[in-house]
């Protein structure tokens, strides 16, 4: 845990990794209390009660599922694929799975046949550890083991290194097919200090956690569950089977919750329906800036300031703000979280003053050990011993200013705009829900920067008066020429704007 400082720099001078050369994951998450709370399952309609597990019940939940894995001659370095949405068994099947030394390969429910078949057939894996609905989805892919029903049983705790291979986890695909980041066991503890400091140091009494992320990504396994439960910080599950503002500030009252992580989409969401969350400490927020307006306004929504973190799923967790430490910087990612050293390099791997790529050194422990089976995709994921993020920035006083995507970053008339700004602003405009800003190839200039918008329900605006509102508060040679109403915006299942396909759309339009 973080060693709690009254300054930043008192905080990263008083870390250091400390990892033991023998860790296993399964051991890391257990070590409570047998009658300490874990979990607090809450209903999928928040009607029928609540169950709360304790750490002895996973604990033997685990255990019973690892010697079934046993039995069906699953053994060190095997991968086995989880299929859950947010409930206690999805934290049992991970951590029984580390138990034995094998490799946990988080699958999302609402994956169609053929992102699961891509998933289960690059993996490897032969069984999915899920539920009668999972099972259905798996039929002819892989084994499905429904683990409601085991007798007793028990595994051996794996006596497994800090560095091998525990956890397999796909990335949202994006820019390209999706590639497996493989973890070691030493990844929640990377994760650790980052999610304390984005919870102005998670773990006070009373601290209750919740996200509506699901557990099948790395934001909510490894933002939100297992540092959770490591922490000894009670974590809530709850099935939503469509995010509304509604239905979130349900689940914080019914489950007490004091610690959410929302994706930048679902706070876009609460702010345009008015929704306000009493009774939280702490609000973090990551994968895409915020602006100052959406920070302004959850100062007054949730009586918080929403934390900003950064990280990706090949190293998570590199950069965030601390409302308990310094006030943040609009437009910037947070600083380097302690035990991290995160940087602006140039192309030649060398740190820069100006613009260029963001970095994450090696000797990290969040940092993943390889995309699976693509050696020629890792060599290219570093320049020399800097994991290099595709992300664009620059430094500022400590701050990570975030310009876009390497791809994302639009070239308009010998300008170099990163569309975030752009996006910010519009945002602040109060008939905007949401928005997404590419490049779309233009004769003269190159690219010209086109805004796709998507309005508050009932709300109207037109184009011109867009545009207008973003000369009127950036540079005037960075307003959307172009904007175009959409009744939503691709997304990916973690809430991020796909600009992929925005681009895509705007190439296909001509000029």
């Amino acid at each position: 845990m973080l060693k709690r400082a009254a300054t930043y720099q008192a905080l990263r001078e008083g870390f250091n990794w400390a990892l033991p050369e023998r860790l296993n994951m399964a051991a890391q998450v257990l070590a409570r209390p047998e009658g300490q709370v874990a979990i607090i399952d809450l209903s999928h309609d928040l009607r029928h009660g609540r169950q709360e597990v304790t750490y002895g019940e996973l604990a033997d939940m685990a255990g019973r599922l690892a010697a079934e894995l046993v039995r069906r001659g699953v053994g060190r370095g095997d991968r086995v694929g989880v299929l859950f949405s947010q409930e206690a068994w999805c934290a049992a099947a991970h951590i029984a799975i580390w138990r034995i030394g094998a490799v946990s390969v988080p699958l999302f429910k609402l994956f169609k046949r053929d992102a699961l078949e891509s998933r289960i057939g690059d993996s490897g894996l032969e069984i999915v550890v899920t539920d009668a609905e999972g099972a259905g989805m798996v039929e002819g892919l892989a084994e499905p083991l429904l683990p409601h029903e085991l007798p007793e049983g028990d595994a051996p705790m794996a006596d497994t290194a800090a560095e091998d291979p525990a956890v397999l986890i796909y990335t949202s695909g994006t820019t390209g097919k999706p590639k497996g980041a493989l973890h070691a066991h030493r990844v929640l503890t990377g994760h650790l200090p980052g999610v304390e400091m984005s919870h102005d140091f998670l773990g006070q009494e009373g601290d209750r956690l919740w996200t509506p992320a699901d557990w099948a990504w790395i934001g909510g396994l490894f933002d939100v569950l297992m540092p959770g439960l490591a922490l000894g910080v009670p974590v809530v599950a709850a099935r939503l089977a469509k995010f509304t503002p509604g239905e979130a500030e349900r689940v914080c009252r019914a489950g007490g919750v004091r610690n959410v992580f929302f994706p930048p989409t679902a706070l876009r969401m609460l702010k345009a329906a008015g929704q306000e969350i009493g009774g939280l400490r702490s609000v973090a927020s990551g994968g895409e800036p915020l602006g100052a307006e959406m920070l302004d306004w959850g100062r007054g929504a949730f009586g918080a300031t929403i934390n900003e973190f950064y990280g990706q799923t090949e190293c998570n967790m590199v950069a965030s703000s601390c409302g308990a430490l310094f006030s943040p910087l609009q437009g910037c990612l947070g600083k380097a979280v302690p035990g991290f050293d995160v940087a602006v390099i140039d192309e030649s791997g060398n740190r820069t003053q100006g613009e260029g790529d963001i970095a994450v050194h090696r000797g990290c422990a969040s940092m993943m050990l390889e995309y699976w089976d693509k050696p020629e995709a890792t060599a290219e994921k570093f320049r020399g011993d800097w994991l290099v993020t595709s992300d664009r920035g620059v430094m500022e006083d400590g701050f990570i200013r975030f310009l876009g995507r390497e791809d994302d970053v639009i070239s308009s008339g010998g300008y170099r705009i990163g569309p975030a700004e752009i996006e910010d602003c519009l945002l602040t405009h109060p008939a905007v829900a949401t928005c997404g800003v590419v490049g779309k190839p233009d004769a003269l200039r190159h690219e010209i920067v086109k805004a796709y918008v998507v309005l508050k329900e009932g709300a109207e605006a037109e184009a011109g008066e867009l545009q207008d509102w973003v000369k009127a508060r950036l540079a005037s040679y960075s307003y959307p020429r172009e904007v175009e109403f959409l009744a939503e915006l691709p997304m990916t299942v973690t809430g991020k704007v796909i600009r992929k396909e925005l681009k895509a759309r705007a190439a296909g339009e001509g000029t």
